[in-house]
């Protein structure tokens, strides 16, 4: 393992970004249950209370103009509360903007535009690895217009049509804001087959260190009896690879999995099944795009 850095020297700055509606901090509640574990190896792993609004203000507070030279020292100094550490891993599903204004000016996360240059221009001198869930706008959209006080949905998506609503543009302008960054890209469907990776992707542990809860995402969406029946055939027939960990974690999901939990509840005026049929469509061309993408890291199943 590399050396412990201190706070002025070059760090790895990670940071889970949402989207909105995909994770309500499961993910960060199952870094912050290995959070002792990880700071062994440099790693860490702070409360959202640390850095969120911190971040925010200070990110809002520029404007657009170049920080103050002791802006990123200071930042750290609160995050971190000056332990030594090399990767500072953080977590904010509302980080590029609050649910009402995902579609400001009826483009998609225009608001996180700022958030990007102004996460770049602080931390100038540092990796920055950033991770990003996607979400089948079938879902997403009702998912994000429910979580708002707001009765209007045209109003909602300020001019902006569901069909051409694409996260590959939003990809594609994160890559452009800030080139340097690691993206990591992956669908919200598939994250109960891949939250063992996400956790140690995000993290930066090494392979063979043991992580809790990397189950955590299953057992909140498998009926009690599937997780028990699930743990003993892993234990009796461990898997060889990720590939057939992932197939059992299906087989298992499919006979055992909570119906309300994985079900969507879709009820926008106008909306039809053929609207459904298209949108997810239309998802899934665009995953296959921003899989292909140069600088993109996409995890699938």
């Amino acid at each position: 393992m590399a050396g412990i850095a201190r706070a002025e020297d070059n760090m790895q700055i990670v940071y889970h970004i949402g989207a909105n509606c995909t994770d309500e901090d499961r993910l960060l509640k199952s870094l912050l249950r290995n959070a002792d574990t990880f700071a062994a190896q440099g790693i860490k792993v702070p409360g959202p209370s640390k850095y969120r609004r911190l971040l925010r203000e200070t990110i809002q507070g520029l404007d657009g103009r170049p920080p103050a030279p002791d802006t990123r020292e200071i930042l750290l100094d609160a995050i971190v509360d000056e332990e030594e550490c090399n990767r500072l891993v953080m977590s904010n599903d509302q980080f590029m903007c609050v649910h009402r204004r995902i579609f400001d000016q009826g483009q998609l996360y225009r608001l996180g535009d700022e958030k990007f240059t102004g996460l770049d221009a602080i931390f100038h001198s540092d990796e920055i690895e950033l991770f990003l869930a996607l979400r089948n706008p079938a879902t997403w959209l009702p998912a994000v217009f429910d979580a708002i006080p707001d009765d209007n949905f045209a109003e909602f998506m300020h001019g902006l049509a569901p069909a051409d609503m694409r996260w590959s543009a939003l990809v594609d302008r994160i890559r452009e804001l800030i080139p340097r960054a690691t993206l990591t890209v992956w669908c919200n469907e598939d994250t109960p087959l891949i939250w063992s990776q996400l956790i140690r992707e995000i993290s930066g542990v090494d392979p063979l260190t043991k992580i809790s809860g990397g189950f955590d995402l299953l057992s909140s969406i498998m009926s009690e009896d599937g997780m028990k029946r699930f743990v003993a055939y892993l234990r009796s027939h461990p898997p060889q690879t990720e590939v057939q960990k992932r197939r059992i974690i299906s087989a298992f999901l499919e006979k055992y999995a909570l119906d309300e939990a994985i079900e969507d509840e879709i009820d926008l005026p106008g909306w039809t099944e053929e609207t459904i049929d298209f949108l997810t469509q239309a998802y899934e061309e665009d995953c296959q795009r921003i899989a292909r993408m140069p600088g993109v890291n996409f995890i699938a199943p």
